[in-house]
């Protein structure tokens, strides 16, 4: 048990716990303290010493933001002498900074504004000779070193949450300033959190600058919608003129608490423009009538999901969705060990653990939410970090503590290993006892690359670990041995102390698996797609045949990675036809979509609760205070590991359906600011095998499909596997993501 403090603030009776400081226990008891440089997310900067106080019996201030309480001791927030040192710290940080500014991006919301008007700094008393600083154009983001006021926010994040670790300071008193870190320009994820945490106009979007003040726009509160993490922001809108519809400027979070990626960030205008033309609307309608399947992709609300169904089920259709199956399939076999629907783990969990093992996901470009929960976790608690892949990641060198290289398709005997030596003393029943006892620790160990010393080197990692992580990645749910990979999973959750993450490929793969009846894909002529392939498509892209909204046109519900119900909102209207216009032709009647939220099915954990119930904010210290959590299921029993098969050989060269940074799917695709690289990116070593050079063009021929590619040589890749782009071609998840392939050069 936490050893707890008790002290007081200004004659304010408060308790911190061990490892708690001043300054988050006013926080927690109400008491106001200032600051400039302190962000909850990271360690404390302290670089303003706004936050400073007096301790009775202790000569001069000290920090809050660091400094640690003892048992008894009396601390003063406010007297004549803290308020006279804060104006005078505001008045050296006012140097060179107009008191009255209103012509930079961050006007209407600067805390250097904000605090200057607190302390009352109506004139400048000191002065500093002027230095020519120029701006720094570093891609999305821009750097005005003239108004930074180094308070170091950006370094620390990058470095403890994000885990880029792209810039650092350049010390030289008045002259220091903030630089890329070991280049001569900024190599990051841009993800733009430095602009998050930058309380100045120093750092700022390039593409927003200069475009709105922030008095002008409009916060809608929405969840994102590239990947499964189901971050929170907010989309800031304007209205453009009198004939023209509002316009999303730029996306911000809670900065304090969550963290944005880039495609969350600058990928925000993915959203469709239509008319309602009555001629195509009943076309639409002939061609579901008549279709024998709809398709369709996890980028969808709940409410949209829910419909499909009640259209399943109203006119006989097939549904295909293969991402949202075999996720369906994976967690059913693991709930048929574990007992539940749903697995036990959430990013917080993540954040809060000292031992973790990921495996089957390069996580970084899959799920950069968990990616920076790995990051906070290693920073801050100093975790082992096992990954498990068979590509070392360069975006991960600075946060693995132990990189476990396996070869491709070897993931149920890696995941064997793993259960025979997280098992080794724990108290199993005797089917498992048994199976462990039948594996073949020899032949698994040579044929997935796995040895029993690093094994045995992770085991002695984690020996005084007490919050332990198992995180599962996408890379299983498409293999052929799925089934029993989560069944293994399931074991090792079981019977250790392993909580478990699973990380789903889409923003709603998760929703659409506990709300759908998803049929196996087929190749039938009579297909509709929903934002995907079919004879005739529904999409918010612009191969539609109908425009439907996209997800931030649209108010209704997806589950996150965490097993949370979140809203979405729309930030921007839509004059065409939606999915519920569809459904009440065929007479599923409802006004409108969002009254399906209260009848998501309770038997997966859903709760009936009407949409415009459901909160969507972060409390006062980062509770999560969005939507609902989905309610345990309990599932029967019945399931039973399988032996292991033998496992098969990935020999020449291998693709792997992977993106690169900041681009998730066909929606990040036509975004404007997001890099869009298409590049097949492999080593030299895939290079010779397949006897390509840097640069040409090729054909890559993987089973029945072919896809033409640019090659380009990666440095940081090594090996025969080469990292093929899925954001520009409709990739549905549907197969395992290691493909033999042939690759021949086009001439």
């Amino acid at each position: 048990m936490s050893k707890i403090i008790n002290f007081t603030i200004d004659g304010q009776n408060v308790t911190a716990s061990k490892g708690e400081t001043i300054l988050q226990a006013a926080r927690r008891a109400g008491i106001y303290i200032p600051t400039m440089c302190y962000i909850s997310k990271t360690s404390p900067c302290a670089s303003c010493r706004i936050c400073s106080v007096e301790v009775e019996g202790v000569d001069g201030f000290i920090l809050s933001c660091n400094t640690p309480p003892t048992e008894g001791i009396h601390v003063k927030t406010n007297s004549t002498e803290l308020e006279r040192e804060r104006q005078n710290i505001m008045k050296l940080y006012d140097v060179n900074h107009p008191l009255e500014c209103g012509v930079c991006d961050k006007s209407g919301e600067c805390d250097l504004q904000n605090m200057t008007l607190e302390f009352g700094v109506a004139q400048q008393e000191f002065s500093a000779k002027d230095q020519f600083r120029t701006v720094k154009e570093w891609g999305l983001i821009n750097y005005d070193p003239a108004l930074c006021i180094m308070c170091e926010k950006c370094v620390h994040v990058c470095n403890e949450v994000i885990g880029d670790d792209a810039i650092e300071v350049k010390f030289g008193g008045y002259s220091s300033t903030i630089i890329p870190k070991g280049s001569d320009t900024l190599d990051c994820t841009f993800c733009g959190e430095c602009i998050a945490v930058c309380p100045v106009g120093a750092l700022v979007s390039s593409d927003f600058k200069y475009s709105a003040n922030a008095w002008e726009l409009t916060r809608v509160p929405s969840t994102c919608a590239h990947c499964s993490a189901g971050c929170p922001l907010e989309y800031e809108t304007r209205h453009s003129g009198i004939n023209a519809d509002d316009s999303i400027y730029r996306v911000k979070n809670n900065f304090e608490f969550a963290s944005l990626c880039g495609a969350g960030r600058f990928g925000f205008d993915f959203d469709a423009s239509a008319t309602k033309d009555e001629s195509e609307f009943k076309t639409a309608l002939s061609k579901i009538e008549n279709a024998e399947a709809i398709r369709f992709t996890s980028m969808i609300t709940n409410e949209e999901a829910l419909i499909l169904q009640k259209l399943k089920a109203k006119l006989g259709l097939k549904l295909f969705n293969e991402d949202a199956r075999l996720y369906g399939a994976f967690m059913k076999a693991y709930g048929s060990v574990s007992g539940k629907l749903h697995a036990s783990a959430s990013l917080d969990a993540v954040k809060q653990a000292d031992a973790i093992i990921v495996i089957g996901t390069r996580i970084a470009t899959d799920n950069p939410g968990v990616r920076y929960a790995l990051t906070t976790a290693a920073r801050h608690n100093g975790a082992r970090i096992v990954y498990a892949h068979p590509m070392e990641d360069a975006l991960m060198k600075n946060t693995a503590t132990q990189f476990m290289k396996y070869e491709a398709g070897s993931e149920e005997g890696v995941m064997a290993l793993l259960a025979n030596e997280l098992l080794k003393n724990a108290d199993v029943d005797d089917a498992t006892k048994a199976f462990l006892a039948d594996l073949d620790l020899g032949y698994l160990e040579a044929e997935s690359n796995v040895g029993d010393d690093e094994l045995a080197s992770m085991s002695k990692s984690f020996m005084r670990s007490q919050n332990k992580v198992l995180i599962i990645g996408s890379d299983m749910f498409a293999h052929s041995r799925a089934a029993n990979i989560a069944k293994l999973a399931a074991l090792i959750e079981k019977y250790t102390d392993f909580s478990l993450l699973v990380v789903p490929n889409e923003v709603n793969t998760v929703g659409v698996s506990l709300i759908c009846d998803l049929d196996c894909d087929e190749d039938l002529s009579k297909v509709v797609g929903y934002n995907a392939s079919g004879e005739y498509i529904l999409s918010a892209l612009e191969d539609a045949n109908l425009k439907v909204p996209a997800l931030n046109q649209q108010e209704g519900t997806v589950v996150s990675i965490d097993n949370r119900v979140l809203p979405l909102n729309a930030a921007l209207g839509f004059d065409g036809y939606e999915l519920n216009d569809i459904a009440c032709a065929f007479e599923i009647e409802s006004e409108n979509t969002i009254d399906y939220t209260k009848e998501l099915p309770m038997a997966s954990g859903f709760k009936a609760v009407e949409f415009d119930s459901l909160e969507n904010f972060l409390g006062a210290f980062g509770e999560d205070e969005r939507g609902y959590l989905l309610e345990s299921v309990d599932c029967e029993m019945n399931g039973k590991v399988e032996e292991v098969e033998d496992l098969p050989e990935y020999n020449g060269t291998v693709i792997y359906s992977v993106n690169p940074v900041l681009q998730f799917n066909n929606f990040t695709n036509v975004t404007k600011q997001l890099e869009r690289d298409t590049s097949l990116r492999g080593s030299a070593q895939f290079a010779a095998a397949a006897k390509i050079s840097d640069g040409d063009t090729i054909e890559i021929h993987l089973g029945d499909r072919t896809q033409k590619r640019v090659f380009k040589l990666d440095d940081e890749l090594k090996g025969t596997i080469a990292l093929n782009p899925t954001f520009d071609s409709g990739y549905n998840y549907g197969s395992y993501r290691f493909l033999k392939s042939k690759i021949v050069r086009v001439m």
